[in-house]
């Protein structure tokens, strides 16, 4: 039988679509990303806004990232001029809880990281 708590190795290895998946979907700019979506439909510059450390470029291909993996959609709204609206799709909010997981995570065992970054820290000095 094996132990649910371990990944199993061959998902996680990176040549798979498990790994790419993840990969994708948690990396700095598309977690941001999907912070402020979970909230509210934004355009791209609303985003932008949110997310001001991102460039227009890295914004444009983590929409694109997150939209071809279903987690986001594009809508193109028929105003003048025409403006386009990303939201998170039913399947993308299903990432919150996993999400909020790993951020409970950090929260709790932050104390014994930041005592083992500065253990490392002062050996390599």
């Amino acid at each position: 039988m094996r132990d649910t708590a371990t990944p199993r190795a061959d998902e996680l290895r990176i040549d798979t679509p498990h790994r790419e998946l993840l990969d994708q979907v948690l990396d700095k700019w598309s977690l941001s990303v999907l912070n402020e979506l979970c909230e509210r439909p934004c355009r791209f510059n609303e985003l932008r806004r949110a997310v001001p450390a991102v460039t227009q470029k890295s914004l444009t291909a983590t929409l694109r990232r997150l939209e071809r993996n279903g987690i986001i959609e594009r809508r193109v709204v028929a105003t003048r001029p025409v403006a386009v609206e990303y939201r998170i799709t039913p399947l993308g909010k299903t990432l919150r809880s996993p999400i909020d997981v790993l951020l409970e995570w950090a929260d709790a065992h932050m104390p014994q990281i930041e005592r083992a970054r500065e253990a490392f820290d002062t050996e390599a000095e």
